[in-house]
């Protein structure tokens, strides 16, 4: 069966094309009962047959479901239609790195260079923390979302070859990897760990700094002798380049000993080398704010710390580690709450069983992960310690929520809304089959000084009045509004 736009399948809408690749065809989608786009994958009519193909690609939705982090691409659901295997992917509107390479002919500012760089290498230890192996980093396999005024957001894709680090499968079906950026390692058949993503990321890097792979040759036995011999090329000698050098030559050594110990060991060497070069283009301090404008964003500033005691530069600010447990697979909101996971904040859980995840390592509403207990200091608290006010802070997908906290007396008396000192957008009372409250959204000023959309749920009902949310995320309380608070269910 032949699948084009405008085609329904699976229930999902086909809206556009957005690639063909060896393993299958990717679609925008429309949901079929949700108010959003999916990226839908799916198997090549070819291949359907092809058993080894079935269970690779069926892998890919195994493996991506079991990793959770904002710089990886979220697997929402798979399953089979008229005989064709397909996977539902977050969707992200933006292009692939390897399309932003090839808007040359001028490079990529160094400073845009090294936060992409230092996101991919978030996504990828995430994926080698789990035990895992990407086995296929390239810009193609890197998404980047430009967001006007915002800084990019970028996610690793394409789980399609990932495996279990300790898999000893050999190269004897063929190389599972794209020959520009495989590791020797890879090549020759030898044993494989994440130090050849960490190869494969420093041939990116020496992309986006000079324009072309690392080893450019003119056909592919030339270029595997590269890898395997020649010594890896200096940035300096392709172009305005210089101080990265010592960071390829590392990244690029022949045995992975010699190499970085981590992704993120090697974007921040790269960093480093910039700054002693001095060639941090955005580095110029931020222009102090006028005095009137001074008082709204400290006032705004005061609101994530004094309504949800914790900030979100806790998600954006620094690498998140999610805890893997026998629920990290699960995709979707679910209605059972595991006491055993949530301890002394199982009672948060049962307010809100289709928001939270149904274990704490679990995926909550709109793919809501990373849920961990915190005090007003915002330090992370063992979730068996019971305290009378209780914090639960999780993580969004960004489409758009970027956190979300909970806020909860654990004596289940009334809970006091606390002062606000944001600049509102909107206020209303909610009712709903569940019970009612009020709604509340603004806009804050964020972490990295970027004003950032708020939301805060309220609620009139014994069974949750002791408890309230903020959701922060978007450019606007009112994109929160329509694009979160619509299906919350709530």
């Amino acid at each position: 069966m032949a699948v084009a736009e405008g085609m329904d399948f699976a229930g999902y809408r086909l809206e556009a094309h957005l690639g063909t690749g060896g393993m299958g065809t990717v679609f925008r989608a429309q949901h079929p009962r949700l108010p959003r786009k999916d990226a839908l994958k799916i198997l090549a009519e070819e291949r359907s047959g092809d058993s080894a193909f079935r269970a690779r690609f069926l892998r890919e939705a195994e493996v991506a479901a079991r990793l959770h982090h904002p710089n990886l691409v979220a697997v929402r659901d798979r399953g089979q239609h008229d005989g064709r295997l397909w996977i539902a992917m977050q969707y992200v509107d933006g292009v692939d790195l390897a399309g932003l390479i090839r808007r040359g002919p001028g490079r990529m500012p160094i400073e845009r260079v090294l936060r992409i760089v230092a996101e991919v290498a978030k996504g990828l230890d995430a994926i080698h923390r789990a035990g895992l192996l990407h086995r296929d980093v390239k810009p193609a396999n890197i998404l980047v979302e430009e967001q006007s005024g915002r800084q990019d957001r970028v996610l690793v894709t394409d789980f399609g070859i990932a495996r279990p680090a300790d898999d000893t499968a050999t190269l004897a079906a063929g190389l599972t990897a794209t020959l520009a950026y495989a590791a020797p390692e890879q090549i020759s058949g030898g044993p494989v760990d994440q130090r050849a993503d960490i190869y494969a990321l420093g041939c990116v890097l020496y992309e986006l700094l000079t324009g072309t792979v690392p080893f450019a040759r003119e056909n592919p036995a030339a270029m595997v002798y590269a890898h395997l011999h020649d010594t890896p090329p200096k940035p300096s000698d392709a172009g305005p380049a210089a101080g990265f050098d010592g960071v390829i030559a590392t990244a690029l050594a022949k045995r992975p000993d010699d190499r970085f110990a981590s992704c993120a060991a090697l974007a921040a060497a790269a960093r480093a080398a910039a700054e002693s070069t001095v060639r941090l283009g955005a580095a110029a301090p931020a222009p102090r704010p006028r005095a009137g404008r001074r008082r709204l964003l400290i006032g705004a500033a005061l609101l994530a710390i004094v309504l949800t005691g914790v900030t979100t530069a806790v998600a954006l600010g620094r690498e998140q580690t999610v805890p893997r447990g026998p629920t990290a697979t699960a995709v979707g909101p679910q209605t059972a709450v595991d006491a055993v996971s949530w301890g002394a904040y199982t009672y948060v859980a049962q307010a809100f069983p289709e928001l939270l995840p149904a274990s704490q390592f679990g995926i909550g509403y709109q793919e809501i992960y990373g849920c961990r207990p915190m005090n007003e200091e915002r330090r992370e608290l063992p979730i068996d310690v019971f305290v009378e006010v209780g914090r639960v802070h999780c993580l969004g997908n960004r489409e758009p929520a970027v956190t979300v906290d909970l806020v909860c007396n654990a004596d289940r008396s009334p809970i006091a809304p606390p002062p606000i000192f944001d600049r509102a957008e909107g206020d209303e009372s909610w009712t709903r089959p569940s019970g009612a409250g009020n709604l509340h959204w603004g806009v804050y000023l964020g972490y990295e000084r970027v004003v950032t959309g708020y939301l805060r749920v309220y609620f009139d009902d014994p069974n949750r009045n002791f408890c309230y949310i903020v959701v922060t995320g978007g450019a606007s309380g009112a994109e929160l509004r329509s694009r979160w608070w619509t299906e919350a269910p709530l």
